[in-house]
């Protein structure tokens, strides 16, 4: 039989391996981890046992699974049936060799894992399923779902399932109106069937009204009256009523609007190998008598009773409680709800206060849990033509003269409260009068733009101001506007300054900003108060980086002032040209001569200044594992005179940096540890050697970007578990690194090998849950070694250990008197002893001083019996 199995063995046997988790026992043989799959052809040989005692006649199999595996006299351990995962994942079986029935060599354990393979296919929990959707349910908004199991091992595609929509009936123009998704088998409407599907046609009903037999009789007739008919006899009114009965009453099972094909697949539906499964899933269209109604308008200031019904909803749920609310939230709500359902308006609305609002339409139940999505309602107040025109009080433009016929004096102005774009705003401009009245009409207006032009040449000497009446006007309101317009000379006189040689002016470069160089005046003959009089001053030449600026206030006096920080190593020596100019043109023909120009120089003394650094902001972010002496950054700074400077930092807490007091490079001079501080802030003074109060300072802004050198460690490395009761423990870690070199953590058995007793799975970032496969036979403390890794790939294996024991009533475990659940450790240990090192000497201490009491007093009492004898 032996050469049968070495035969069998090679197809089937996947593998086998040494388990190192089980207590190994000294013997001629060991404990044995096999993985074997299941469906094996039977018999099958799993693994021969080698003894050398003489006298082994015979095994003893105990523990699991002794149905289905058996042991045979030379040693084999074979199958005698096939293996079900679904049955059973996993044995443990104990193997013992016997001679005349006298154990002589083991026990040893032998584990079996049983691997799954693809032999079940995937079924539904239902043959078939029944589901409402109402028509205009919005798309991908489940309404029912689907679900399948696999027998499979879940941890495996075998029992990875995807869902598919196979058909549709009716599905007329071949337009699909559901969909199904492939992962949770939930069942929505397409963007099609959210727009196409229609519940049977049928009467409608109000909320609470009567839906009797009689009740639908009066609804007839009030569509189709006829005369002398009875309604049993009539075929238009049992048609209705047929039609109606099936509507209130349908069942899908029974008539289904739509009947869907359904299919399940393992694998992930990926494979041309997946097993499968099918269910019918039978739907009914429901009315949808929650629809929106639509955009309301309502005319403002509309003359009705309030409150005033504009539109109204119907919830699909008869009881519904209805509130209604506004979405901007403000404190004016006009508007209420019945509850039936009815909108209502509660009094006049103005549309130039508020021209729409959103309306919230909320339907609850009893339980105040919405029974519909809620609505939104848009609602447009209506403009009605109650606002008249207005205009400024007065509106007065200037005009020069002699300007060409058909010259823009100006615009005119006007508004109106009404909406725009309407009848209601379009306004009309006409000039009602003119003061003082001409022969002709001096000016006219544009009747939609309101555009003024002259209609003559005017001229000052003739007449300095006109004075118009504008009338200005809708389709029902008008209003009359004033309108002065005023004749102004023409500019024909150039402003000339008092003096077009200011001199020399002498300023220390420190001058602060702001400060006034001197007072400059011009002059200008043309009428006061008019553009054409009005003096600007502006430097044309020599204001090198603009450090100056004339501030003025058009009535011919001008400050000269410094707009910039002066530097005397930049520039010394200003040699400024100042000109004046009017905003109006000058006349045709007239230039701006020497006199309107005027000059003044400014020269800038030398200042002993402090050292200016190249920049305001120093920040420099480096690796916390940079090594020591690396040049984080070189400050750069400067003395305006060019004197030697030299530079120190204060504010390192950590002693990390240093600096070259010549070149200004900022050094590490010991390790940095972002742990420790993750950003400081230390202070460079740059000085003037010879005189050092001379000084300026910058905040140097230093950011230790993490690296890798930490790894995740456990928080806790023992453990216990209750026999009667293995929950799973909960490993925690932590690491000292921040993002991306922290969490998320691997936990895997030390060497990445599964363990045939225990079970390590995630729970988050930065947690594992370690649970027992099996129950164990005895009370045992168990070593693992448990990998952890961190986001960039780092880790060690820390030990953990577990105690499996029988627990008390608190769920603590039980400590036979006597019996040590764990050994102490170095720390403990060492301190009993010196406890005991210690009690030791304060017993022999006493005991010396004791002794030499005891002494000192027999020696007095001979003493005393030596002076009584004499």
């Amino acid at each position: 039989m032996a050469p049968m199995f070495h035969l069998l063995l090679l197809p089937f046997l996947l593998s086998i391996a040494v388990g190192k988790d089980l207590e190994e026992k000294k013997g001629l043989f060991e404990n044995t981890v096999l993985d074997v799959a299941e469906g094996t052809p039977v018999p099958f040989p799993l693994h021969q046992f080698q003894v050398t005692h003489p006298g082994v006649n015979a095994f003893r199999l105990s523990g699991e699974g002794q149905e289905d595996i058996m042991m045979s006299k030379d040693g084999w351990l074979y199958l005698e049936k096939p293996l079900d995962w679904s049955r059973d994942n996993h044995y443990i079986i104990k193997v013992e060799a016997l001679a005349d029935d006298e154990v002589v060599d083991g026990p040893v354990f032998v584990t079996i894992n049983v691997l799954d393979i693809n032999n079940n296919p995937p079924y539904f929990n239902q043959s078939g399923y029944v589901a409402m959707v109402r028509e205009n349910s919005p798309a991908g908004v489940p309404f029912t779902q689907v679900f399948a199991l696999d027998r499979d091992d879940p941890e495996t595609p075998h029992a990875r399932l995807s869902y598919s929509l196979v058909s549709q009936i009716p599905n007329k123009n071949n337009i699909v109106l559901f969909q199904i998704d492939p992962s949770t088998g939930e069942i929505s409407t397409t963007e099609e069937g959210a727009q196409m599907l229609k519940a049977r046609e049928g009467i409608h009903y109000e909320r609470g009204e009567d839906q009797s037999f009689d009740a639908l009789k009066m609804k007839f007739n009030n569509y189709c009256s006829v005369q002398n008919v009875p309604y049993e006899e009539n075929p238009f009114f049992t048609c209705v009523e047929k039609a109606e009965m099936r509507r209130q009453n349908v069942d899908p099972r029974e008539d289904p609007d739509y009947t869907l094909f359904v299919r399940v697949q393992d694998m992930g539906g990926a494979s041309v190998t997946a097993l499968t499964g099918n269910a019918r899933v039978q739907i009914a269209v429901q009315q949808n008598l929650w629809f929106n109604p639509g955009q309301i308008n309502i005319q403002e200031n509309l003359k009705a009773a309030y409150p005033h019904v504009i539109a109204k909803v119907q919830s699909n749920e008869p009881d519904a409680i209805y509130t209604l609310v506004q979405k901007e939230r403000e404190l004016k709500f006009p508007f209420q709800i019945t509850e039936n359902g009815e909108i209502m308006v509660t009094e006049e609305l103005d549309r130039e206060d508020k021209d729409k609002y959103i309306l919230v339409v909320i339907a609850k139940d009893n339980h105040d849990q919405e029974v519909d999505p809620p609505m939104e309602i848009l609602v447009i107040v209506d403009d009605v033509n109650d606002n008249a025109p207005v205009c400024d009080e007065e509106s007065v433009f200037e005009v020069q003269e002699d300007e060409p016929l058909g010259s823009l004096v100006g615009q005119m102005l006007a508004g109106d409260n009404d909406e725009p774009g309407t009848l209601n705003a379009l306004l009309n401009y006409t000039i009602v009068s003119q003061s003082p009245p001409t022969e002709s009409n001096a000016f006219s207006i544009d009747g939609t733009s309101g555009r003024i032009q002259a209609l003559q040449i005017l001229r000052r000497r003739e007449q300095q101001v006109y004075n118009l009446n504008v009338r200005v006007s809708d389709s029902v309101f008008s209003t009359d506007c004033k309108v002065v317009i005023k004749v102004i000379d023409v500019n024909n006189e150039m402003p000339l300054f008092e003096k077009t040689d200011y001199g020399n002016h002498t300023l220390a470069e420190d001058t602060p900003v702001g400060h006034t160089v001197l007072t400059i005046r011009a002059t200008d003959a043309d009428d006061p108060d008019s553009g054409s009089s009005l003096i600007e001053f502006h430097i044309s030449e020599g204001n090198t980086d603009e450090v100056f600026a004339v501030e003025t206030d058009g009535k011919g006096v001008g400050q000269l002032v410094i707009a910039k920080p002066l530097d005397f190593e930049s520039s010394y020596t200003y040699w400024l040209k100042i000109d004046a100019r009017n905003p109006e043109p000058l006349m045709p023909g007239l230039k701006y001569g020497s006199e309107s120009t005027a000059f003044v120089s400014v020269s800038v003394t030398d200042v002993d200044e402090a050292p200016e650094f190249s920049l305001d902001i120093l920040d420099v972010t480096v690796p916390e594992n940079t090594t020591k002496g690396s040049v984080l950054l070189t400050v750069e700074a400067m003395d305006p005179e060019g004197k030697e400077i030299g530079f120190k930092l204060d504010g390192d807490t950590k002693g990390w940096l240093e600096i070259d007091a010549g070149t200004g490079q900022i050094k590490t001079k010991d390790k940095l540890d972002r742990e420790t501080l993750e950003s400081f802030e230390v202070t460079v003074t740059a000085f003037e050697k010879e005189n050092p109060q001379k000084s300026s300072e910058r905040v140097v802004h230093v950011r230790l970007l993490d690296v890798n050198d930490n790894v995740p460690k456990l928080t806790e490395t023992q453990a216990f578990m209750c026999m009667m009761n293995l929950k799973p423990v909960i490993l925690k870690a932590q690491d000292g690194d921040s993002a991306p070199f922290s969490h998320p953590f691997t936990f895997t058995f030390a060497n990445s090998k599964k363990s045939p007793n225990w079970v390590l799975r995630k729970i988050d970032d930065m947690s594992a849950e370690l649970s027992l496969r099996k129950r164990p036979i005895e009370d045992k403390t168990f070593s693992l070694s448990i990998n952890i890794k961190d986001n960039g790939g780092i880790g060690i294996t820390n030990s953990f250990e577990v105690r499996v024991c029988n627990c008390t009533e608190l769920g603590y475990c039980y400590i036979a008197p006597g019996v040590h659940g764990f050994k102490y450790g170095m720390g403990p240990t060492i301190g009993i002893l010196f406890s005991v090192i210690g009690f030791c000497i304060i017993m022999f201490i006493i005991v010396i001083k004791s002794t030499s009491k005891s002494g000192k007093k027999k020696g007095t009492t001979e003493e005393e019996e030596r002076n009584a004898m004499m």
